[in-house]
């Protein structure tokens, strides 16, 4: 999409449903970095990659020790890995290129989330945030296992250092943490259940600043904007909040400590507290003040200008968008199914949602066309108009129709191999080794269509040697369709089969002519080869003009 063309009085985000995408059930979607690839995690343990471009599935990744359900769907910084984490407790790491699985880790929780650590082109760490557990650091090849801190008095134990809730029986209850890299992965942002957001180094799993959230609500999601500027989090109070990030993107470790340095006068929790302001700021918060509605997979655009959420509502498929100053600016209201899942491309002013079906429908601007655009004296009108031409239009005039030399110096090399940065990426230098395009695989057909395919040609060849004029079918779009049935029976569309109507009287008389007519053309046609026969002399048929006959 060319930024230059977009009308900024429009606005630069989704309006309309384009498309639909479907492939199984689908449960998460993610886009890789340049949002030419759309991967999708299905219900059946497999996950589906669709080329963005064409709308076609590029590859499919199937797993034979894997059939649970998919909960989340990651990609690598450079698109050649993809992390996925099922129902099964597993995680799986699949290289993307060849459609192997690298690696595969079965963890004691389910992990409802799995992010690769950002800041390696072929990472294997990955950050994991199980049910009823609190966040670890994964590595894949080591299998090495880092549990994060839920809570600045609580120190990981174990498996199961999980945010605590006594409930009203006196059970105690674990309440799923969501957890995020920063940009370039140095540190981790974890959201617990007392509504704080802890800042904590990867390397040793120290909690290095803590930001207490308004509230003291759950933090259900946590998530930053592609730059890095800012940090969104979703609570249990049905507040959207964005964070303004005061730490420097690459330096942020080296920040911290100076930080904790310069607060050498304060301990314990007030220290925390206080490198926490240092950290994020308040910058915005979000929410619908009129029906207070939970919201759901909650994320920044990809230029971070608009903020995007669904409705956690069952029955309801709307999308909301803000801008960054906080205004509502629409509601996209889709089919009455609830949304689990959705994604924002990351250059196109595109929305990806998921329903609760399984299908992917896929958001985009309604565009109104505008021929002025490429033709300055291009004038629409509203019927057809006789053109009366000029007399001089087209008369040819040397004089004044030169055409004018081109400013181009044709003897200057073109360079063909350097491929410019994208403006919209602060670090295309490091995509060398970027995997945007996959090369399209074939799919095979639904078992069902295979079948009915078969039994169709089956029954094809049976009217062939019947010889029968009513037994003969035709295949009309893979389906058997009959002379004698209506001849609007399939719309040849999957297996939507259209009902079958009861043939009209004169449907019937009209049959009943055409097969008299074809047996008495038989009739004539067996006369005349008789006649043939008794005119042979037994060594072969001499010619004999029947036209007359």
């Amino acid at each position: 999409m060319n930024n230059s063309i977009i009308d900024p009085l429009q606005g630069d985000f989704p309006e309309v449903i384009e498309e639909y995408l479907e492939h199984g059930i689908t449960k998460c979607i993610a886009f890789n970095r340049r949002g030419t690839l759309l991967a999708a995690g299905c219900n059946d343990g497999s996950c589906v990659i669709w080329d963005f471009e064409t709308r076609g599935i590029a590859k499919e990744l199937r797993d034979n020790e894997c059939s649970s359900p998919i909960t989340s769907i990651c990609w690598s910084k450079c698109g050649n890995r993809i992390i996925v984490s099922a129902a099964d407790k597993s995680l799986s790491l699949w290289d993307v290129m060849s459609g192997k699985r690298i690696k595969r880790r079965v963890l004691q929780q389910t992990p409802l989330l799995a992010r690769l650590h950002p800041g390696s082109t072929k990472p294997s760490l990955c950050l994991a945030c199980p049910l009823s557990c609190a966040p670890m650091i994964v590595d894949l090849n080591t299998e090495n296992t880092i549990y994060l801190q839920v809570s600045v008095s609580e120190k990981p134990s174990g498996p199961n250092p999980a945010s605590r809730n006594k409930c009203s029986d006196g059970s105690t209850s674990f309440t799923p943490t969501a957890a995020c890299f920063s940009k370039y992965g140095n540190l981790v942002y974890v959201g617990n259940s007392k509504g704080e957001i802890l800042v904590i180094d990867n390397k040793d799993g120290e909690v290095r600043a803590m930001v207490p959230i308004s509230g003291g609500s759950v933090v259900k999601n946590i998530v930053f904007s592609r730059n890095g500027q800012y940090l969104l989090t979703n609570s249990n109070d049905r507040v959207i909040r964005i964070y303004e990030n005061l730490l420097p993107p690459k330096d942020e470790v080296r920040a911290l400590a100076e930080l904790n340095e310069n607060l050498s006068d304060l301990n314990g929790v007030e220290k925390l507290k206080a490198a926490g302001s240092k950290c994020l700021t308040l910058f915005r918060e979000f929410q619908d003040a009129i029906t207070k509605v939970h919201w759901k997979a909650p994320c920044f655009s990809g230029d971070g200008e608009w903020v995007v959420g669904g409705s956690a509502s069952k029955g309801e498929h709307k999308i909301y968008i803000w801008d960054r100053a906080g205004h509502l600016v629409k509601i996209l209201e889709g089919p009455k199914e609830a949304l689990i899942d959705l994604a924002w491309h990351p250059v196109r002013p595109i929305v990806v949602s998921v329903s609760l079906s399984g299908i992917v429908y896929i958001w985009a601007k309604d565009y109104i066309e505008n021929w002025s655009a490429f033709a300055p004296d291009f004038k629409e009108i509203e019927e057809n108009e006789e053109y009366v031409e000029r007399e001089d239009e087209f008369d040819l005039n040397t004089e004044t129709d030169k055409v004018k030399g081109s400013d181009v110096n044709e003897d200057e090399d073109v360079d063909i191999e350097t491929v410019e940065k994208d403006p919209a990426f602060s670090d295309s230098d490091m995509s060398e080794e970027e995997l945007c395009y996959l090369p399209a695989s074939p799919c095979r057909d639904v078992p069902e269509q295979e079948d009915r395919f078969l039994e169709s040609s089956s029954k094809i060849g049976d009217s062939n040697n019947s010889g029968s004029p009513f037994s003969e079918e035709v295949v009309a779009n893979g389906h058997m369709m009959s002379h004698a049935s209506s001849p609007v029976e399939d719309d040849a569309v999957g297996t939507r089969i259209k009902r079958k109507r009861k043939p009209s009287e004169k449907v019937l008389e009209l049959q009943a002519e055409r097969v008299d007519k074809t047996s008495e053309s038989s009739k004539s046609s067996r006369t005349k080869t008789k006649s043939l026969a008794d005119e042979s002399n037994g060594n072969g048929f001499y010619y004999k003009d029947l036209s007359d006959e």
